[in-house]
């Protein structure tokens, strides 16, 4: 998974209020304790960061805000704690990709190859989802690492496709071509 500060940058308070039944101020309270979370996690307050995102999920549940508190227990190294709340999150919110795309990269982590592959198919077939490019370079990454070096090739290309600035596709592909030269 990329730890990306643009992440939340497309995300706003219409996020929040489109989502879910509830008050319109406990939407844009939970918007507001999201973002404080998102702010501590990026100042490395991990703890804090959790204790924000719990209390933004407790005012509204929303897919984005077990994603982001996943992201986080990623961070502090406890992946399983980080997949049960991406699965929060698809309960949420099933058409919302980062989620699939996380329990992939996870699974990446505890070196759980083949599994994770499943997960990045369905964040490719998710109906919202503002980095499409992710599940494919993290795809490529689980494919290079099986030595499947044409799925890995394209996987990379494709990522590039959707987004042609993204750095880490850009140089995991020319890497891989370089070392197969």
């Amino acid at each position: 998974m990329t730890n990306d500060r643009k992440r939340v940058t497309y995300m706003d308070v219409q996020d929040f209020l489109l989502q879910g039944e509830g008050r319109e101020e406990d939407k844009r309270q939970a918007w507001k304790l999201f973002q404080q979370a998102f702010e501590r996690q990026m100042k490395g307050q991990l703890e804090e960061a959790v204790n924000l995102y719990k209390q933004s999920i407790a005012t509204h549940p929303t897919a984005e805000g077990y994603t982001f508190l996943g992201w986080t227990y990623s961070f502090m190294g406890r992946l399983d704690d980080a997949i049960e709340e991406c699965h929060n999150a698809i309960a949420q919110d099933p058409d919302f990709g980062n989620p699939y795309n996380d329990i992939g990269a996870y699974l990446i982590e505890k070196g759980e190859f083949d599994e994770a592959i499943t997960w990045f198919q369905k964040a490719m077939q998710a109906k919202r989802y503002e980095s499409p490019a992710y599940p494919h370079l993290n795809l490529g990454r689980v494919y290079e690492r099986k030595g499947n070096w044409t799925e890995a090739i394209d996987s990379y290309k494709k990522a590039l496709t959707l987004d042609p600035n993204y750095t880490l596709a850009r140089k995991a592909l020319g890497r891989l071509v370089s070392s197969l030269n």
